[in-house]
Formats: C-alpha cells, sequence, structure tokens
C-alpha cells in the first residue's frame, strides 16, 4: 500500500517512518519496523496506535529495530468478519505478527492494553522475550475495583457505545485526560484520524467493556507472570495518568526482581507522547546495564 491508499493522511515531519502491512490471519495489519539490531517490540493499548511510539522510535532506531503495530481495528489495521476486539484475540493476532516477521529474542514495551496483550504473549512464549519496558498498565483482573466496573460499565455500556458511536467519545475522553504536556493540534488529529469513520468507532468502546469482561484471560496472564519474571524489566511511569497508579507500579515492581522503576511526575496515561524522548534515553542506558550484569 502506498502513501496515497493510506487511509488517512500522516505528515512526515510528525511520524518519519515507512507504513507497511501484512496479513495475519484475515487482519491487515499495519505496523512500522524502523532501524537495526536486536528488536523492541512497541504495544500500544486503546484508543491509541502506533504513532503513539513516535518520539521512541526515533530515540531508539539509531541502535535498535524498532517494530511497532496496529491491532486489528486500531489505527490503520483492518479486522477479518467476526473479529471481536477482545484482548485475547488481539494477543493471538500480536502472536501471529511475530511469527510472520521472525522476531526473536525481543524487549517488549507494553502500555495500557498493551500489558496484557503482549504480557499474554510472553507468557505463552516465554523464548521470544529478553527484557520488557512497562509503562501505566496491568496485567491481572480488574473485577474487584469498584471504580473500574462503574468505568467499564458506563463507557464500554450501552450509552457509552452510543456517545462513541456519534461523537468520538472514547477516544476524546482519554486523549483529553492521558496527556500531560500540551501537545499541537495537529499531532492531536492524528490520535483521532484512526476514529474520524463512525463505522470503525466500535473497537474503542469494546476496550472499556473488556476490561471486566476479560476477566478470565486477565487471569490467565496473570498466572503466567511467573514464566517472565526473571526477565529485566524497565518500569516507566507517569505518575498524572487517571487510569493506572502507584498500587499498579508496585505490584509490577515485586512481579520482576530485577527491574529498575523511572517516575515521571510530568507525565500522564500516554507517557510514551508526553516523555518519550527520556523514556528512550532511559531504556538505552537500561539495557546497556543489563547487558554489563548478564556478562
Amino acid at each position: 500500500m502506498s502513501a496515497n491508499e493510506l487511509p488517512f493522511s500522516v505528515p512526515h515531519e510528525l511520524f518519519p517512518v515507512e507504513h507497511r502491512f501484512t496479513d495475519v490471519d484475515g487482519a491487515q495489519v499495519h505496523y512500522v519496523d524502523e532501524g537495526v539490531g536486536e528488536p523492541i517490540l512497541l504495544l500500544h493499548g486503546n484508543p491509541a496506535w502506533s504513532f503513539l511510539y513516535r518520539k521512541i522510535i526515533v530515540g531508539l532506531k539509531p541502535q535498535f529495530r524498532c517494530v511497532a503495530p496496529d491491532y486489528p481495528g486500531y489505527g490503520m489495521s483492518s479486522a477479518p468478519a467476526g473479529y471481536r476486539f477482545t484482548p485475547r484475540e488481539h494477543s493471538a493476532v500480536l502472536e501471529g505478527f511475530v511469527d510472520r516477521l521472525g522476531l526473536r529474542d525481543l524487549t517488549l514495551m507494553v502500555q495500557d492494553w498493551g500489558g496484557p496483550i503482549g504480557l499474554g504473549l510472553g507468557g505463552r512464549r516465554p523464548d521470544l522475550v529478553r527484557r520488557l519496558i512497562i509503562g501505566n498498565t496491568f496485567a491481572w483482573p480488574l473485577n474487584g475495583e469498584f471504580r473500574v466496573r462503574v468505568f467499564s460499565a458506563l463507557m464500554g455500556g450501552p450509552i457509552g457505545r452510543t456517545l462513541n458511536r456519534r461523537f468520538m467519545l472514547v477516544p476524546r475522553f482519554f486523549f483529553a485526560r492521558g496527556l500531560a504536556q500540551h501537545h499541537s493540534r495537529q499531532v492531536l488529529d492524528l490520535y483521532f484520524a484512526p476514529w474520524r469513520d463512525p463505522a470503525r468507532r466500535a473497537p474503542a468502546a469494546i476496550g472499556p467493556r473488556q476490561l471486566i469482561a476479560a476477566s478470565a484471560y486477565l487471569k490467565e496472564v496473570e498466572a503466567s507472570l511467573p514464566k517472565l519474571a526473571d526477565r529485566p524489566a524497565l518500569i516507566v511511569w507517569g505518575t498524572k495518568d487517571f487510569a493506572f497508579r502507584e498500587p499498579a507500579r508496585k505490584r509490577f515492581e515485586q512481579a520482576f526482581p530485577n527491574h529498575r522503576t523511572v517516575v515521571y511526575h510530568d507525565a500522564s496515561h500516554f507517557l510514551q507522547e508526553d516523555v518519550g524522548d527520556r523514556i528512550a534515553e532511559a531504556f538505552k542506558a537500561f539495557a546497556a546495564s543489563s547487558e554489563r550484569t548478564t556478562r
């Protein structure tokens, strides 16, 4: 697919990458594959897409191969008939994508739904994972948290789905609450671009619903975390996040003893956009340090 055939326009100065596509189990998956060297798989959440990693890709691609896919129904990726946009399905497509590209010895960066999706893959295929970068996410059932149950029912229920279909409620809410820094209208427009077509908006509201509906899958992800517990983990955390707060960060610190934590007091939920350049620098230092430790 050429630049002229993309579903929406992407200014090269904002996202200086080549847009690639591959078929995975009937889904046409859009992805970015920039740089050379050790591969880093960069996984977005809801309602974002691979554009979220633009600053990290610029910072890391001179030394690392940065691969960032869009899940089916997100960004520029399309879903096959019957796809339900659940984290279990996304994780299965991700596994097929990794195998299609022959990716091995991976550093996984996960955030938001990227946590359960990516760590689910890691738990099934721990042989693929070398390191982790964990930012403002979760990897366990949330049905015990009252605020999450309320958010899931409202944002993912009939009213939320209707408002999302008509007014793009979920993307507007998340990007209003999830950024701590000021960002230009042009940047925000690119986050909204995949959702401009009302016919493509359903996945954005399915994500909140799955916070509770996917409890069985999330329990499996949690149970598989010990398979990755010995991996070096860089935990990067925005303290202004409305969704995932200090208790979640501490839970990851307990799950991954070989970790280093970097806290960003000027970053929110989408910390890749707020402080992506600094995360890239933190990872380069962390990777060098973990290499020395394992020698």
